[in-house]
């Protein structure tokens, strides 16, 4: 009996010798593992590395535990890429999406769209299955599309420019005073020859004092066709109703694209520049006073290059026709600007 407890005894320390060996060499490892992370930040694995560690996530529990040069997300990440590679390969298919269409097939819609422009893909993909051409009218619509697109909307230039005997712009342009409070300039300009037809100064811009300067620009039958306008909440339902009722057919232009109102919008910019960034305004009647002189030497003598360095109002071509005439300067808008002629001389 003492023999045999003698020999298990021997064998338990043996046993535990050898735990207690491999314990201290895991540490060992672990430790130099440490190091090794520590003066490189991203080992490089080699494939071999990964299906080991893949295979080992699979057979042992505890794997996450003694996980060091990687962490256990970009296993995790390996095992997902692995899988999505295998059904790609496995669902992969030599004839993949729709058969490919003729070049023949391709210039017959095209030829049949060029030909009758009036006529849509269902029309295209009819008349093909009458001539016993099999093909969807996704793909017709698709052929269409992408070679032989629509005619595109003619241009807002192009629309301006043909309509503008008959269109005016309307728009509001914000003085500050010298009392740091807000002027509204509501300006109506002709398209034709750029001439301002109205304009009227407020503190308190609303829709029905907008509709009542319509009504003062355009009396008895001088109303324009088209007016152009931004969507400005000002131009709210009684000037829309005021305009509707006058005849005068509003045109819109989209949200944020000033340019789609560009004579107005340069007429603004022209009495910044040239006006009032040049004089302090005191109240509303100082600012209506400034405006209708620079109107007035906007329309009689200011030159415009798009009507040829021509004023709005026609300006006659002022001639030396004899020697004693002298050039003669004429102040306006308090001599911000000047016209100038041939007179005699005193």
């Amino acid at each position: 009996m003492l023999f045999f407890t003698q020999k298990l005894q021997n064998w338990l320390q043996r046993k535990f010798d050898v735990v207690a060996y491999l314990t201290a060499e895991n540490l060992a490892l672990r430790q130099q593992l440490i190091v090794l992370k520590r003066n490189q930040a991203r080992p490089s694995l080699k494939l071999s590395d990964r299906v080991f560690w893949k295979v080992l996530s699979q057979v042992w529990p505890s794997w996450r535990d003694s996980l060091v040069i990687v962490q256990p997300e970009t296993v995790i990440g390996w095992q997902r890429r692995a899988f999505r590679f295998y059904w790609r390969r496995k669902c992969r298919s030599v004839n993949r999406g729709r058969p490919k269409l003729s070049p023949e097939v391709k210039s017959l819609v095209l030829k049949l769209a060029t030909a009758n422009p009036l006529w849509g893909a269902p029309r295209i993909h009819g008349e093909l299955l009458k001539l016993g051409i099999e093909i969807s009218e996704r793909s017709v619509s698709g052929i269409i599309r992408r070679n032989n697109p629509k005619p595109p909307s003619q241009t807002w230039k192009t629309f301006i420019k043909n309509h503008m005997p008959d269109m005016v712009a309307v728009d509001f342009l914000v003085v500050p005073t010298i009392r740091f409070k807000m002027l509204f300039v509501f300006v109506v300009l002709r398209h034709a020859r750029r001439r301002v037809v109205h304009f009227n100064v407020t503190a308190n811009p609303a829709a029905q004092w907008a509709a009542q300067q319509i009504t003062e620009a355009f009396p008895w039958d001088s109303a324009p066709r088209y007016l152009l306008r931004d969507r400005d909440k000002i131009f709210g339902k009684l000037f829309q109703q005021r305009v509707l009722s006058m005849g005068i057919e509003e045109v819109l232009t989209a949200y944020r694209c000033p340019w789609q109102n560009a004579y107005v919008e340069r007429l603004n910019g022209s009495i910044r520049r040239e006006c009032t960034d040049h004089i302090m305004v005191w109240n509303e009647r100082h600012l209506k006073r400034i405006l209708r002189e620079y109107f007035d030497y906007y329309n009689d003598d200011r030159r415009h290059l798009g009507l040829a360095k021509e004023p709005p109002v026609e300006r006659p071509i002022s001639k030396m026709t004899s020697v004693s005439k002298r050039v003669t300067e004429t102040a306006r808008v308090g001599g911000l600007h000047h016209r100038y002629e041939w007179c005699e001389a005193a």
